[in-house]
């Protein structure tokens, strides 16, 4: 599979001039006094894929949730400057998260669960059964419309969450870990498809993991954060002129972009470096 660098996008020219998303300054204290994010700022670009990539802890997964709506922040403020707000102060419609489980049903089919946000919105089974079909076309699921999870490896299941999540057509897709407890032939098909449904759709990806591989295979951007209190230690743009195929993860640009993401991880956590390799 070829994938480009660029993504396609249908968003109007005025729109790609502003941010999809703003965090400014944001901070998060749980109640059992634990700082998970100190004065965390990042500023996303429509179409963009950015790996918040740090080790486990560091805040990742509570950034994502701040931005979902999924979680309220102590201090700092989210801003959505190129979408409608609604009354939860969230853009309508227009995120979708895909979690580190599958989270399925085992009690409806693969259509009935990716049908689920479509339900909730109202709208019945048979007026979206086109959406739902090329859905699931989308992730290589057509034929498996009425199995139950339970008939279905690790990396089918997660191809049904990810249907689900786009199902909605939204500006900004969400991922946790998402392929973390999968198995590296399954976890590389599945980063594959993710990029072509970046390439095809123009969406905008912020995607959390600890792996220094996958963060500079799937990125345009990494975004490097340091242990808890989480903040960002370093953000740095990807750039290849090479397609992201088999053939990319074996390139000598690639490891060079492994090997940066690798040392500003290291010094991101405080741990010494050889001379000359500070990451940058």
């Amino acid at each position: 599979m070829i994938i480009s660098d660029a993504p396609m996008t249908n968003l109007p020219p005025e729109a790609l001039k502003r941010p999809l998303v703003v965090m400014d300054r944001v901070s998060k204290m749980f109640s059992n006094g634990t700082l998970a994010l100190s004065d965390m700022s990042l500023s996303v670009n429509p179409g963009e894929f950015v790996s918040l990539l740090g080790p486990s802890g560091c805040g990742k997964s509570t950034a994502l949730r701040i931005i979902a709506g999924l979680g309220d922040v102590s201090a700092g403020s989210i801003d959505w400057p190129s979408s409608r707000i609604n009354s939860r102060g969230l853009p309508e419609g227009d995120i979708s998260f895909v979690f580190q489980e599958p989270t399925l049903m085992p009690w409806q089919t693969v259509f009935g669960n990716v049908y689920l946000p479509l339900k909730l919105r109202g709208q019945s089974k048979s007026s979206v059964r086109p959406e739902i079909m090329a859905a699931l076309s989308a992730v290589g699921l057509a034929d498996f419309a009425e199995a139950y999870p339970r008939e279905l490896s690790g990396g089918m299941k997660m191809r049904v969450s990810i249907a689900r999540a786009m199902v909605t057509k939204p500006k900004l897709l969400l991922m946790d870990e998402p392929f973390a407890a999968l198995d590296e032939i399954t976890r590389q098909r599945l980063n594959d498809d993710v990029l072509r449904l970046w390439k095809e759709t123009g969406i905008t990806v912020i995607f959390v993991t600890h792996s220094v591989f996958e963060s500079a295979y799937l990125s345009n951007r990494i975004v490097v954060m340091k242990a808890r209190p989480g903040r960002v230690h370093a953000d740095f743009p990807i750039h290849t002129s090479l397609d992201r195929d088999a053939h990319y993860r074996t390139s000598e640009e690639y490891r060079a972009t492994c090997e940066k993401a690798s040392n500003v991880l290291l010094e991101a956590i405080g741990f010494p470096l050889e001379p000359g390799k500070d990451g940058h």
